[in-house]
């Protein structure tokens, strides 16, 4: 068979196996070894899987990915989700559309230690919806700022997505994760901005929170010193050059740990969901990474990559034509899969074309995670949307959607001024040396 033909037909088995609800990693492999099996033989190819599985496990590299999700599940049983939302409603909730500012605040909190969107979209939504519903705000955009506060798990360091985008790149993680922090921050800033927008076009649409004592305030304020104390460690210590990437999520688990006994915040039956709920999470993201790994043998042989580049950069639409075709690509495929999936199919098939024509790849990687994220939130389908549906009952989709709309605006907006100044991620990586 032709390979052209032959990746055409991978691409379409491996959509209808995802369709029928195969897990995407084992799709992935499955198309892979059975299309590199048909070109090199079933010997080479039954050689792949164990040496590719082997390879990923004991990868040096790819420790970093379990050790920051070990940090973030720690954290999380911790309770540090709820500590932060509450030393932010202390300080801000009594403003009118306050609960949603402090929503913000403490979702990019939490996300600079958890890693994760769809956990911190999960956690914001038994944290701070039943408050913000207390003092009589709308469903609608009490789901909404939690969905779009959930996104910045994937850019604020340590995020997993960066991490794996850096691995199958061959790109410094450290320097990625650098490159996260003036855009997550700035996603931060535009969310507050939306929130105080909507207070100024409806004023009366979002009620006030209820004023705490100066004395109450400083007592909450006191209760977030360890995770600002451990996000300011491993991200300094990061930048500073006293460990590598795959220590500092060492460092990250480890100061979890300790502070989660110290704070007395960890017992025995917290540090076993922890530990599982790491171990879970890390093996259902070496499953799929294995099955895109194969996958991208496949293609490889298949020449996809080479020819995908030849046929975008003689398409005549420019350099930012392809790029915002790529960007059109990751929108539909984000009502398809989650990020994870996303970014580790399709990245070994995109790169190429990203260095081809002169981007920068520490650049798009912070571009193409913002357009991954965007797809979580975005109708028809949005993997956070789901997340909060599945803890919030007794609110619809439509209703989620409804408020998500005036984030994913700014999200849109956001993408624009990242593009049109790459410096905003590069400045900070540039001066790491």
């Amino acid at each position: 068979m032709n390979t052209d033909l032959l990746a055409i037909a991978g691409f379409v088995t491996l959509f209808i196996l995802m369709l029928l609800r195969v897990p995407v990693g084992m799709a992935m492999g499955l198309v892979g070894i059975t299309g590199y099996a048909w070109i090199a033989g079933a010997g080479p190819a039954l050689k792949l899987v164990g040496q590719t599985s082997m390879r990923t496990v004991t990868d040096y590299t790819f420790g970093v990915i379990p050790m920051f999700m070990l940090m973030g599940a720690l954290v999380s049983v911790s309770g540090v989700s709820r500590e932060l939302f509450k030393a932010a409603n202390s300080m801000i909730g009594h403003l009118r559309g306050g609960l949603g500012v402090a929503t913000v605040l403490a979702c990019g909190g939490f996300a600079a230690i958890c890693g994760s969107s769809v956990a911190t979209a999960a956690t914001f939504s038994s944290v701070a919806y039943p408050e913000m519903r207390r003092f009589g705000y709308p469903q609608s955009f009490s789901t909404g700022v939690i969905a779009a506060g959930g996104t910045l798990g994937a850019m604020l360091p340590p995020s997993t997505v960066l991490a794996v985008y850096a691995i199958l790149t061959q790109q410094d993680i450290g320097k990625l994760f650098m490159a996260g922090i003036i855009p997550g921050l700035f996603a931060m800033l535009l969310y507050v901005l939306t929130v105080m927008v909507i207070v100024k076009v409806r004023p009366n649409w979002l009620p006030r929170g209820e004023a705490r004592p100066w004395s109450e305030r400083a007592a909450d304020l006191k209760d977030v010193w360890a995770p600002i104390v451990l996000f300011l460690f491993v991200i300094g210590g990061l930048y500073g050059g006293l460990f590598t990437p795959t220590e500092a999520g060492g460092v990250g688990a480890s100061g979890a740990f300790l502070l989660g006994l110290v704070r007395g915040k960890l017992d025995r039956a917290k540090i076993k969901e922890a530990l599982l709920s790491a171990t879970r999470t890390a093996a259902a993201v070496f499953t799929v990474l294995i099955g895109a790994l194969m996958f991208g043998y496949f293609l490889t042989i298949t020449q996809t990559p080479q020819k995908l580049t030849e046929f975008l950069t003689n398409l005549g639409v420019g350099r930012y034509g392809v790029l915002a075709l790529i960007m059109v690509m990751y929108l539909v495929l984000g009502c398809l899969m989650d990020a994870m999936a996303m970014i580790i199919l399709t990245v070994p098939i995109i790169f190429p074309v990203i260095t081809q024509l002169g981007f920068d790849p520490i650049w798009f990687g912070v571009i193409i995670v913002m357009t991954v994220e965007l797809g979580l939130i975005h109708p028809p389908v949005g993997m956070n949307v789901f997340v909060i549906k599945s803890v919030v009952h007794d609110v619809s989709f439509t209703t989620i959607f409804r408020g998500v709309l005036p984030f994913v605006a700014t999200d849109i907006f956001r993408l624009v001024i990242l593009i049109s100044f790459p410096i905003i991620a590069l400045w900070l990586p540039g001066k790491m040396g």
